[in-house]
């Protein structure tokens, strides 16, 4: 993490310098900064914290907080209340606050780990007027971890799990639980049970993966980490309804809350795309850690036949291997999808971004393409950050069915095309590419869909729902706590 302050602001394009404590001056998009600052009040010379990331044209800030905000990082003992409207862009709707600010810990992997639940609590936990943060560390060692990071777990350490549990007792309200069975220690995760059973205070578990078919053991870490927590919270409506068919999770202990996702405006796709090399190009987008599954394969399948309709088409594959990936097999799927390129003589027409870009790149890419397809060959993943992102830039999306698309983009908000037919794939990318007015429909309907899933809202919701099982752990009804969820 890096100190310094605002020097120049240039409000009418969206960015600004700050010139860090070692001398240096650092870039910065509007879209880098932490909910603690507010682009269009900036004047200069406020203080500030950032992460450096690599852009295409150089070292520039991101993760832009104000140094004031780490400073009151811990409220004084109880509870505070407010009602306050948030004074985002001209863009934003109102989100009025209306529950308690208590001490929130949110357990998981989080930045600079490399992992798409890392991403989304840094994010989501960003919104809360007081946290603090439980990582769940990783083989890769040696991370430098920000300031919230308070305790950190090593899931190869069993006791780790209850030390950090019974540390938390004493100075948090409710502890938030990220929960995928690969990040907790033990086989298929088990130790996250011994993690919640340790805590006093009542906890949230947030379900990041649902399986159809479950071992017997993974079905019963699940229910009785379910069981034993104050409140479980899904992404969407099928993971609930795969919680009650599978784990016999009935929907009243559930609340469903979206994936998150900036809050962007709706931008013309030609405006932005020389800023990535892409003008006179038709764009077409898949991002994301790679790894097996991912579907790509599929896209550079059907390409020849995109090609042959729009000749100036160009795939661009945004992402680094996953670090879990590339620790078991390398490079060997990346590569795999390089010789596949090759073989079917697309060279000219596949772009690989090989690294892992941060939020002001990503918006970028999100933000020049025409038409961003998730591919995916799971049929069962019940939450796709990539494909939440794309709708809340108004991107037209094509995926396959898996069961979270087939909830977003029901009604008109996007195209789903069957996982192993590179001809209907390449018939929905024509079809799209060919029709400006389609792709400008598809993307408003998913753009305004996406208004109730920007991260405000998202943390409103967990906010509430904080609030609720701390004043009230008896497991009372759950209610709806985002407007975005349409039951």
């Amino acid at each position: 993490m890096t100190t310094g302050t605002i020097k120049k602001v240039v409000a009418e394009r969206g960015f600004g310098f700050i010139a860090a404590e070692d001398g240096k001056e650092y870039f910065f998009h509007r879209d880098g900064l932490d909910s603690s600052l507010n682009f269009d009040r900036l004047n200069g010379g406020e203080s500030v914290t950032f992460e450096i990331e690599t852009s295409p044209k150089g070292p520039r800030a991101s993760l832009v907080r104000s140094a004031s905000a780490l400073d009151a990082a811990r409220p004084p003992a109880g509870p505070l209340h407010f009602s306050a409207h948030s004074q985002g862009r001209a863009i934003d709707r109102s989100i009025e606050r209306t529950y308690a600010i208590a001490r929130i810990a949110f357990a998981s992997t989080y930045p600079p780990r490399r992992c798409g639940i890392a991403t989304f609590t840094h994010n989501v936990s960003a919104t809360m007027g007081g946290r603090e943060v439980v990582a769940l560390l990783s083989s890769e060692r040696g991370m430098s971890y920000p300031v919230e990071v308070h305790h950190r777990i090593r899931p190869d350490e069993r006791a780790d799990h209850t030390s950090t549990a019974r540390a938390l007792n004493s100075c948090v309200d409710v502890v938030s639980i990220q929960h995928d069975y690969r990040i907790w220690g033990g086989e298929d995760g088990e130790y996250v049970l011994d993690f919640v059973r340790a805590l006093d205070v009542p906890s949230v578990v947030t379900v990041h993966s649902v399986l159809r078919s479950p071992t017997v053991r993974q079905r019963s870490i699940l229910t009785e980490l379910i069981g034993t927590v104050a409140a479980t919270v899904v992404m969407s409506k099928s993971a609930a309804a795969l919680l009650k068919s599978v784990y016999g999770i009935q929907a009243r202990h559930l609340d469903v809350i979206p994936h998150g996702v900036p809050d962007l405006p709706l931008v013309e796709s030609a405006k932005i795309k020389p800023a990535v090399g892409l003008e006179g190009r038709d764009a077409i987008l898949s991002f994301g850690l790679l790894g097996p599954g991912k579907g790509f394969e599929l896209v550079i399948d059907a390409l020849p036949a995109v090609v042959a309709e729009h000749p100036s088409a160009c795939y661009v594959i945004v992402g680094a291997t996953h670090p879990d990936t590339l620790r078991d097999q390398g490079e060997a799927y990346r590569e795999a999808l390089t010789a596949r390129v090759a073989a079917l003589g697309m060279g000219a027409y596949v772009r690989f971004i090989d690294r892992f870009v941060g939020r002001v790149e990503m918006t970028r890419w999100l933000e020049a393409a025409d038409v961003v397809v998730t591919p995916y060959a799971d049929p069962d993943q019940t939450v796709s950050g990539t494909l939440s992102y794309a709708m809340g830039a108004g991107r037209p999306v094509v995926s396959t069915p898996f069961l979270y698309a087939a909830d977003l983009l029901a009604d008109g908000r996007g195209v789903l095309v069957p996982p192993a037919s590179p001809a209907l794939m390449a018939a929905a990318l024509n079809e799209l590419l060919a029709n400006a007015d389609r792709r400008i429909a598809i993307g408003r309907r998913a753009h305004e869909y996406s208004r109730g899933m920007v991260w405000s809202a998202i943390g409103n919701g967990y906010g509430r729902l904080f609030d609720r099982v701390r004043t009230d752990t008896r497991r009372t009804s759950p209610t709806s706590p985002v407007a975005a969820v349409r039951a």
